[in-house]
Order: structure tokens, then sequence, then C-alpha cells
């Protein structure tokens, strides 16, 4: 097994009777930087009786503040995404109760809108970034930025991102917008850097936050510092989450800059720390924002991304095995219930007798680190379908394999092996974090003397 090989709703309105809309002798200005209470808004005693019942009034969720008169009729509400802006805002009704299900009690006021930004957690399920921010805003615009900084060549002469993985990488992009449209929403995706294209993006929807998974690397976290700098600057709160590893960074027994530098001190620290549960799965996501007129955008080729599609193919012009690989949450989903049904009907015999198509592969691997390394599949899903369905079978093959005596595999060989890669991401996190420190690095030889 292979897996430390690889790096790196809509809102329901009450059926109460809309407000009353102003006569043109009326003109009013109504500022919406909050949620009010439907008492405010209300018409005036003294001006009850230029309104009709008749009329109703029309005020977008999305926008801070307007001036509305008898020249501005109402509109039907309109697609998620406009080519251009639409010169009449006034899309979505507003009521005497702006409650969701999910706050029916109103004791906190919801966001109007707020940035998912996906990076290397391309998934609906068990992502407690969008979890939350679809839980916490009226609207949520998600986001998926092709960074120009991650491809092109490297100071040594490779590629940052070779064909392969950048078609695995556009398929599981691909396969996240269709999951997200199916539950309401949709995918924006762009080509540039995220500090500049987030900013724009959150200007013009006028969102209040962005929602981000951290990542390890010294590279992602770079990029993190850049995003919180340039939202600071236009008064964006930054709400970051972690949900790249089988255990959560907050329920580590020490402090990240105090982990031990070898595996071995890693794992006797962590024995028996909980995996926390997964995060509920979203079936409908709240609407995108309806101000900005943003337009989803076209996910890139490998062309779009400067490099060559033919390497993916061999000398027959058939598609490479490296590239038979399907990438996206779809696709990784299905091949953990295969793998995990595949465990109870068949247990492996510890033979060298595995083939390239069966689900085991050469020396009993899952062949499931490709996604994983993209966030196409949760670590803690992942642990908790084959403890439900496959531990025991799985636990007995491990013990066959190791002899029946070692105290590494834990629950099962798999929990192992996920246990190492969250010590490599920690680790990652640990010296991605610190500009300078009197620790020794960590080398290969602290790593084997585990």
């Amino acid at each position: 097994m292979h897996i430390l090989s690889s790096p790196k709703m809509d809102p329901h309105s009450s059926e109460e009777e809309p407000l009353p809309l102003v006569p043109a002798a009326a003109s009013i200005s109504l500022s919406l930087s909050t949620l009010l209470p439907s008492h405010f808004l209300s018409p005036p005693r003294q001006i009850t009786s230029f309104f009709t019942p008749t009329n109703y009034l029309r005020i977008p969720s999305q926008i801070s503040s307007l001036s509305i008169s008898s020249a501005l009729s109402p509109s039907s509400t309109k697609p998620f995404f406009k080519s251009t802006i639409s010169a009449n805002p006034l899309q979505t009704p507003i009521t005497s109760k702006l409650l969701r299900p999910s706050n029916p009690s109103g004791t906190a006021a919801l966001r109007r809108a707020s940035v998912v930004w996906f990076r290397n957690d391309l998934r609906v399920h068990d992502n407690e970034c969008l979890a939350a921010a679809n839980k916490d805003s009226l609207s949520v615009l998600p986001v998926y930025c092709f960074d120009p900084r991650d491809y092109g060549k490297s100071t040594a002469g490779f590629d940052k991102t070779g064909p392969y993985r950048a078609t695995f990488l556009i398929e599981s992009v691909s396969d996240l917008r269709k999951n997200l449209q199916s539950r309401g929403s949709d995918l924006v995706v762009r080509i540039g850097r995220p500090e500049t294209v987030l900013l724009e993006l959150v200007k013009a929807v006028g969102a209040e936050a962005v929602y981000v998974h951290k990542e390890v690397s010294n590279d992602e976290v770079k990029a993190e510092e850049k995003i919180e700098e340039v939202m600071k600057d236009e008064g964006v709160e930054v709400k970051s989450f972690w949900g790249s590893t089988l255990y959560h960074l907050d329920d580590l027994p020490f402090k990240l800059e105090r982990m031990p530098t070898n595996y071995g001190g890693f794992k006797d620290k962590v024995k028996g720390l909980e995996v926390r549960k997964t995060i509920e799965d979203l079936d409908r996501l709240v609407g995108l924002p309806t101000r900005g007129g943003v337009e989803p955008g076209e996910i890139p080729s490998l062309v779009d991304l400067g490099l060559n599609p033919n390497t993916t193919k061999g000398q027959n012009g058939k598609m490479t095995d490296n590239a038979s690989l399907v990438g996206g949450e779809t696709e990784a989903l299905q091949r953990l219930r295969d793998f995990a049904a595949e465990c109870k009907e068949k247990p492996h015999n510890g033979e060298k007798n595995g083939t390239n198509n069966s689900i085991y592969g050469a020396n009993f691997s899952c062949k499931i680190s490709p996604w994983l390394a993209m966030g196409c599949l949760s670590p803690r899903s992942m642990f908790v379908e084959l403890k439900k369905s496959a531990s025991s079978i799985i636990s007995a093959v491990s013990d066959k394999k190791d002899g029946g005596g070692s105290s590494d595999t834990g629950m099962n060989w798999l929990m192992y092996e996920l246990l190492w890669r969250d010590f490599f991401r920690f680790i990652t996190r640990k010296y991605s974090c610190v500009k300078k420190h009197n620790d020794a690095p960590v080398t290969a030889c602290t790593v084997a003397a585990a």
C-alpha cells in the first residue's frame, strides 16, 4: 500500500404576507447591514394609508444598502449565474422572518454571503469547511483556483505539476462541480492567483467571510497568509478548518511546535486518541449569491495549463496506465465501497498472486492514495467505512501478514498506514509554520530510527 507516497439548502422563507410596496409619491432608503427583526421593516403608522395591498416590496438579501422607488418593479428570481450584472437587483423577496431550518431559533445573524475556497478538499462529504459556510450563510459561493505558480518548470527543470496529476485534478474539479450542482449550488473556476481571484469575487458578491481548509506545505501556508492579509484589509473574516488527516490537529496531545520528529515518538503520543466523527453529508446547499453577476467559468484543459496532452498517451494512441485513474469524489467513494466489499467476499491470502485488475493490486494495496491526496476522499470517511464493514477481516489478514505479533497495526494495517500519513502531514505543517527554529529537521535517518 502506498498511501504515504502521495504528496500532497436553499433558505426557506415563511408564508407570511410580504411587505406593502411604497407608492410613487413616496421614496425610502433602506439599510440592511444586519438582519433586522420584522417589526423594524414594517411601514410607519403615519403613512400606512398610502400603501395598497396589491403591491409588494422585494429586497435582495445580498446587498448592504440601496435606494428603492416606484420606478423599480419587482422581477422574478434569476438563474444562479448571469453573464452580466442585472439592471434590476431586486430579485429576492423579503418576508417578516429571515430564518432558515438550520437556525430556527434565530439566535445568531446569518452572513448574507460567504466564499468557500476549495483546495485539496475536493469533496462534499465530510467537508467541515463547506458545512460551516452552509450553516452560517444565506448564500455561498464555492471557488476553485488553478494557481499558475503550481505549473510550469521548477528551478531543477521538472514540471511542478505533471500531465497525469493535472488530468486527475481536472477530473476531480469537474466531479466536484457536478456534485455541488446536484445539491443546488455550483463551482466557480478560475485560472489565477487565489489572493487576486478571491478578492475580486468577495467584492463582487459582497461576501463577509472566506472559508478554507488549512494545508501543510510551505507554499500552501504562504498562500493562506496572503489570503488572510488581503481579506483583513477588506474587513473580511477568514475562517480556517482542518480536515486532511485521520486525527484532528486540535486533538493532538501536544502543541504542533512540540511534535516529536520521529514516527515512534508521534505514535506513542497519539496512542488511544479518538478519531472525530465525520461531518454529516449535505443533501442540499444554500443558493449562490445573486449579486455580482459572477460567471462559473470553464474548467481548463491541459493546454490551458501549459501542458502537453499527448504525454498521457502511449505510442498506440491509447491512454497509458498512469492516466487510467479517474479523479473525483464519486470515483473515490465507489473504490472505497468496492474495496470494503472485496475484503468481505474474498480476503487476501497473503500470497503474491494479486493482479493489477484486482482491487487489492500489488502487495495488497487499495490504491486509494491519489484520491486522499486531492481530498476527494476523507481519511476519516475511509476509516469509518472500513471499520464498519471490514475491520475484522482486514485485521485478521494484517495479523497473518505480520506474523500475528505486530503491535504497529492497531485496529488493522490500514489504520497503521493512515497514521504514518498523519505523521508526515503534521510534521510538514510544523516546519512550514515556523521561519526559524532550533529543532533538528526530519531526515530519513530519524524516520528510519522509528
